[in-house]
């Protein structure tokens, strides 16, 4: 435990100030309590640092684990199904080991009430705007790992996203790749039915560059790998839309 808590610390950046290192300071102090492993001294930084605002692999992580527990917790029941989703990423991402002791950071964020927007308004100022896309993507994926996406987790993440900044095209482009209708392959794309073909073609190009999983390549391979479903939903629109179009 001690040497996963040193790794961790060491590789947060900007994740390590204000409300979010105060409630990471809280959560690992609950895991030494909770598998008495002896004292550990989490020291979270003062101030981010703004020499280097990119974000490491590990504030993406910690901001995804606070906002999964937020949506996990909107509709008062925590599945198997949703614990299962985020445990498969991590595992694909640490391996067992370290995927297991993330696991029990989630589980004792899940206890704790914290402050939403807080939290929301620290990842916005520090996260770049393609690695908080890939969170939506993630959140939306966790909402429907019991095959159904409720009313208040649908709720929770639309909060989340008004907080991130996120705007409301790409927020209904990667909402239609889980909630599927008759328009979903043009909300994806960010049209609407009615547009022309060259229209549909220079949407793709811009939609192309967005969702490029090289735009968060320096968040490590899994989570570029990730990136890469909505990548392949957006491919998938575009030609569901060429095939009933008839364009070559």
């Amino acid at each position: 435990m001690a040497n996963f808590l040193k790794w961790l610390g060491g590789g947060l950046g900007w994740a390590a100030g204000g409300p979010i290192g105060a409630i990471l300071g809280f959560a690992l102090g609950s895991m030494i309590d909770g598998m008495q492993s002896g004292k550990y001294e989490y020291e979270p930084h003062t101030q981010p640092n703004f020499n280097t605002p990119q974000t490491t692999t590990n504030d993406f992580i910690v901001s995804l684990l606070m906002l999964s527990a937020a949506v996990m917790k909107s509709d008062q029941k925590i599945l198997k199904s949703e614990l299962e989703f985020v445990k498969q990423f991590l595992l694909r991402q640490f391996g067992a080991d370290e995927a297991e002791k993330q696991l029990l950071m989630l589980r004792d964020l899940l206890k704790k009430e914290y402050d939403l927007q807080q939290v929301g308004l620290q990842i916005k100022q520090y996260m770049e705007y393609p690695s908080r896309l890939q969170l939506m993507h993630f959140l939306f994926g966790l909402a429907a790992a019991d095959s159904q996406i409720h009313a208040e987790e649908l709720k929770v993440i639309s909060q989340i996203s008004g907080i991130l900044g996120i705007k409301s095209t790409d927020f209904e482009s990667i909402k239609a790749m889980f909630i599927k209708d008759t328009t979903s392959a043009f909300r994806i794309l960010e049209v609407t039915p009615d547009a022309s073909d060259e229209e549909l073609k220079k949407a793709y190009r811009r939609m192309a560059l967005k969702y490029h999983p090289d735009r968060v390549a320096h968040l490590g391979d899994d989570v570029q790998k990730a990136a890469n479903s909505k990548f392949q939903e957006l491919n998938a629109a575009y030609e569901q839309i060429k095939k009933q179009r008839g364009i070559v």
